[in-house]
């Protein structure tokens, strides 16, 4: 159907289909990401994290740079901690990248937290998060902005009966009841 000499339907068409190629990657990415993230409660979707136990000799230094030394060569690091805190007399935190040492220092028993990120899955939650901010942000405004044409121009693919005019208009209407019906009983 052309309006005013313009086929408006086939234009709408090559928009869907040219726009959902290039808004593949991101969907998944997006889609991916949402579905770990709405479990947040349930698990951390950035990070693997591990506990382990290990015992070193007592530390019965008195200075703070001494007992964080001392704590440093019982565990056999060879590197300085990003930062170290006493959280109280008895306990020493060493902060490293992906590492938290929990030292108990009158019995020399030690917690290691590990706070690993899950390849891929990290990043993909990083960028539908918006971390990295400043020109991403263009980018995902730009992506919704390709979703909604998506979701418009998809409207008019189909003719007839399995088009707006028909079954697609009532999956469209029972689609849109969803959110809908969720936020009257639940949100309001």
């Amino acid at each position: 159907m052309a309006v005013v000499g313009i086929p408006w339907r086939r234009w709408s068409i090559a928009l869907h289909r040219d726009i959902g190629y290039l808004a593949v990657a991101l969907t998944l990415a997006y889609a991916i990401s949402g579905i770990a993230v709405n479990h947040i409660a349930d698990w951390n979707p950035s990070y693997r994290m591990a506990k382990a136990f290990v015992v070193v000799a007592p530390i019965t230094e008195t200075t703070s740079p001494e007992i964080v030394a001392a704590a440093i060569q019982r565990l056999g690091l060879t590197t300085a901690p990003r930062s170290s805190y006493r959280s109280d007399p008895q306990t020493l935190l060493l902060f490293y990248k992906e590492k938290t040492y929990h030292v108990d220092l009158p019995t020399g028993k030690v917690m290691i937290e590990s706070n690993v990120p899950r390849r891929v899955l990290y990043e993909m939650n990083q960028l539908h998060l918006n971390r990295a901010k400043h020109a991403w942000t263009y980018i995902a405004d730009i992506y919704g902005i390709a979703l909604i044409l998506l979701a418009i121009t998809g409207l008019f693919v189909l003719k007839g009966k399995l088009g707006i005019t028909g079954r697609g208009g009532w999956l469209t209407a029972l689609g849109a009841l969803i959110p809908v019906g969720y936020w009257f009983v639940f949100l309001r």
